[in-house]
């Protein structure tokens, strides 16, 4: 089964990564689990009170969230009654980013999936600070989603990658699953000025061939060191509707995740993000 964690502010731009997750699993059977965090919420008020009068009001905070997320699941159930797919919900009083990685190690998570922006929805970023938090350290796939974005009928997914690094099966298949789900082709992107592949970068090719030979895949190599110009335009040349990254040490992507705004690397995802973090899933 197919374990998908959403963390919800009850936005808009939640519900549209909700419904999208819905829509893009529904072939699959699928634990969905809706997660609120609300700790920020009971410290940002400014009332002075008891230790237990505190735990009062952390006490009706909870209770509102529930009621929220039971809002939200039965809209859900509403939207989508798909037999396949089982629908939970857990408010959590903690941080977004220690609660998420937390469930996702207790419940072994396969993807989490969130909106690229949440209530506060700035156009001028590309993501919002949870988000760009959740990719940079919950340890495992995060798909984000952007507002704007509700066609879930995967054709042509980008994946950029130097081939420096082996890919994680567990990973990999989930990219695999959602290809496949669609007849999407994976289109694999190489951007260098090295002519020749070394032996290292061969052996991964190799490797991420086998994993995906019942997939539809191609491979790029465009010449040359700018990989945020050549994935813009191949996204745009080729119209893709989903890129796939993998975030680690000293990758590209982390470069992009820590610099402190993404828009100085000119990186502009408005079609959802599949970001896969090479860690080992036990």
């Amino acid at each position: 089964m197919r374990k998908v964690l959403i963390p919800t502010d009850f936005s808009e731009n939640a519900m549209n990564a909700i419904k999208y997750a819905m829509e893009l699993f529904k072939y699959e059977r699928s634990e969905f689990t809706i997660m609120h965090a609300f700790a920020d919420e009971v410290y940002e008020n400014n009332l002075e009170m008891s230790r237990e009068l505190f735990e009062e009001y952390k006490e009706k905070v909870k209770e509102s969230s529930d009621k929220e997320l039971q809002q939200v699941l039965s809209e859900m159930l509403e939207i989508s009654p798909n037999p396949r797919h089982e629908y939970n919900f857990i408010s959590v009083f903690g941080s977004l980013v220690d609660e998420a990685n937390d469930f996702v190690d207790k419940e072994n998570i396969d993807v989490l999936v969130m909106g690229t922006k949440g209530e506060t929805d700035d156009r001028n970023l590309t993501f919002g600070s949870n988000t760009l938090q959740v990719i940079k350290y919950v340890k495992c796939p995060v798909l984000a989603i952007p507002s704007t974005f509700h066609d879930v009928h995967t054709k042509r997914i980008l994946f950029p990658t130097d081939y420096l690094l082996p890919f994680q099966r567990r990973e990999i298949k989930l990219l695999s699953t959602i290809a496949k789900n669609y007849a999407a082709t994976i289109n694999f992107l190489y951007v260098s000025d090295f002519k020749k592949m070394s032996f290292r970068q061969l052996d991964n090719k190799s490797l991420i061939e086998c994993y995906l030979v019942d997939n539809n895949t191609a491979f790029y190599t465009e010449a040359g060191t700018d990989i945020t110009k050549g994935v813009n335009e191949f996204i745009k040349k080729h119209n893709a509707d989903m890129l796939v990254m993998v975030n680690t040490r000293r990758s590209y992507l982390e470069n992009v995740l820590y610099t402190s705004t993404i828009q100085k690397m000119g990186l502009n995802v408005q079609i959802p993000f599949l970001v896969l973090q090479n860690l080992p899933r036990y």
